[in-house]
C-alpha cells in the first residue's frame, strides 16, 4: 500500500499496513494509535479509500495549514481551508459543479459549529483529527458534530479518552454504537456521590471502571483499532523522566492555609473558591517559586541542546522567556497568539516555550531530545501528547524528560493523578480481550 507524493511513493510502514488491513471493512472507524505513528497518512488514505467526492476533515487550529498541505502534496484533490470565506465558497462551487476531483474541506474544531452550512452537508465522510476533543457531549462543537449525517467517519487520537472511559460515548455513538448515553455510563463506569453542603445536591464522581473487556469488544465491533509505539515494530529510543525535589516557599504554605497572599508587588491572591485556590497553588509552584527558577537555569545552562519546555500561564511564559534572553539563548514561542518556530528550526541550541493547549498537539520536534516540564497540566492527555512532541518517529537519540516538583504541595498529587489517567489509557490499548 502505497501513498502517492507528487512522483514519487512513500510506503507505508509494516504496522501502518496492517492497521489499513484491520479498518478496511469499516466505512465508520477510529485510528488510536501512539501518537507519533503516523495517523495522518492513515487517515488520509482511508479518507481517499471510502471515495467521496465530498470530504470534512475537523481538526485544531495549529493543524489546519499542515492536513491543506499533505492532501494538495500527496493527493490529486480540491483542499480547501474552510477558515476562510474564499475557501467556504470554493467549497460549496466546487460540489455545484461536480468536480471530477475529491473535495477536502479543513476547519478547525472551534470554528466548525459556526459554520451551520456545514449541516447541510450530505453523502459525505467526516475525519476527526485529535477526536478526543469531542468527549465533553456538552459543549457547542461536540453538539454540531453530532447532528451532522456523514456516510462515513474516521476518528484519529493517540489518546482517546484522558483516562477517562465514560468520555468514549460521543466518539462511540459517532462510529454508530447505538447505546444511550445513560446505559454507556451505567454499564461501564462506577459511580460515587459526595454531598454538596451547599445546595444540598449530590454530586456524582467517577468512582473506577466495570466490564473493561467487553468495552474493549465492542469497540472493536464497529471499527476502532489500538497500537502502541512499541508495536509499530520500528526501535523508538529510550524515554526517561528525571525528577527534580523543589521545596515549597513560605508564600505557597502560607496561601494554602490563609487562602490568602498579598505579594511583594501588591498583587493579591485570594483563594475564596476550591477553583481559584487551585489555580493560585499552581502558580505559586512555578513562576513565583525562585528554587525551580533556579532548577530550570540550571538545567539550561548545562546543555547546548534544543530545548522544549511546556508551561500554563502567559506569566510563565514571559518569565522563561527573559531568563533565556538574558542567557543569550535562541527563543521560539508556540502559545494561543504564536506560532514562532524559526528559533527551533535554525538554531541547535534554541529553548521553545510551548503552552500545553496551543502545542502539545501535532507538533514534529524531534530535532530536540529534552523537555522540560515547568508547571505540569491538569489534563493527562496533554501531558501524553506533550511527551511524544519529541518520542516519535524520526528520532535518533533518547529521550529525557525533567520535571522539576515542588514536594509537599499540589503537583505531586498532580502528578500522580495523570499517572493514574495513563494507566486506564493504556489498558485500552492492551490486547488482552483477544
Amino acid at each position: 500500500m502505497t501513498v502517492h507524493q507528487g512522483n514519487h511513493i512513500v510506503t507505508l510502514y509494516p504496522f501502518q499496513k496492517r492497521i489499513m488491513e484491520q479498518i478496511k471493512p469499516f466505512n465508520r472507524c477510529a485510528i488510536y494509535a501512539d501518537m507519533g505513528g503516523g495517523k495522518t497518512f492513515m487517515g488520509s488514505e482511508k479518507l481517499m479509500d471510502l471515495g467521496k467526492t465530498v470530504n470534512l476533515v475537523v481538526c485544531q487550529k495549529s493543524k489546519i495549514q499542515d492536513w491543506v498541505d499533505h492532501f494538495r502534496d500527496h493527493y490529486k484533490c480540491h483542499c480547501l481551508d474552510l477558515t476562510t470565506k474564499t475557501g467556504m465558497v470554493a467549497f460549496w462551487q466546487y460540489q455545484d459543479l461536480k468536480a471530477p476531483l475529491p473535495i477536502i474541506g479543513v476547519i478547525n474544531y472551534d470554528l466548525v459549529w459556526r459554520r451551520k452550512e456545514l449541516l447541510q452537508l450530505k453523502d459525505f465522510t467526516l475525519m476527526l483529527d485529535e477526536s478526543s476533543l469531542i468527549q465533553n457531549h456538552s459543549t457547542k462543537r461536540t453538539k454540531c458534530i453530532l447532528k451532522m449525517q456523514p456516510e462515513n467517519v474516521i476518528l484519529l487520537s493517540g489518546t482517546p479518552t484522558s483516562g477517562r472511559y465514560e468520555r468514549l460515548w460521543t466518539q462511540m455513538h459517532l462510529l454508530g454504537w447505538p447505546i444511550s448515553r445513560k446505559l454507556y455510563e451505567q454499564t461501564y463506569v462506577i459511580w460515587d456521590y459526595i454531598e454538596n453542603y451547599q445546595t444540598g445536591y449530590r454530586i456524582p464522581i467517577v468512582k473506577g471502571y466495570k466490564n473493561v473487556d467487553r468495552l474493549k469488544r465492542k469497540m472493536a465491533e464497529y471499527g476502532c483499532v489500538f497500537m502502541k509505539s512499541d508495536e509499530f515494530g520500528i526501535d523508538l529510543p529510550k524515554q526517561q523522566d528525571i525528577t527534580l525535589r523543589i521545596r515549597p516557599t513560605p508564600d505557597y504554605k502560607k496561601f494554602m492555609k490563609h487562602r490568602y497572599l498579598q505579594m511583594s508587588d501588591g498583587t493579591e491572591l485570594i483563594g475564596d473558591t476550591s477553583l481559584t485556590s487551585r489555580l493560585y497553588a499552581r502558580m505559586l509552584c512555578g513562576q513565583y517559586n525562585k528554587d525551580k527558577l533556579a532548577a530550570v537555569h540550571d538545567l539550561i545552562e548545562s546543555t547546548e541542546d534544543r530545548l522544549i519546555i511546556f508551561y500554563n500561564f502567559t506569566a510563565e511564559m514571559e518569565t522563561l522567556r527573559d531568563m533565556c534572553i538574558n542567557m543569550l539563548r535562541p527563543v521560539s514561542v508556540v502559545n494561543g497568539k504564536t506560532k514562532d518556530l524559526r528559533a527551533y528550526d535554525k538554531e541547535s541550541d534554541s529553548v521553545t516555550l510551548i503552552q500545553y493547549q496551543a502545542g502539545a498537539y501535532g507538533l514534529n520536534l524531534q530535532k530536540a531530545c529534552r523537555v522540560i516540564y515547568f508547571t505540569l497540566p491538569e489534563s493527562s492527555e496533554l501531558f501524553e501528547q506533550s511527551r511524544k512532541r519529541i518520542h516519535r518517529i524520526g528520532q535518533e537519540r533518547s529521550c529525557f524528560y525533567y520535571i522539576p516538583l515542588v514536594m509537599g504541595s499540589i503537583e505531586p498529587r498532580i502528578l500522580q493523578t495523570l499517572k493514574e489517567r495513563k494507566d486506564y489509557t493504556d489498558a485500552l490499548f492492551k490486547k488482552d480481550f483477544e
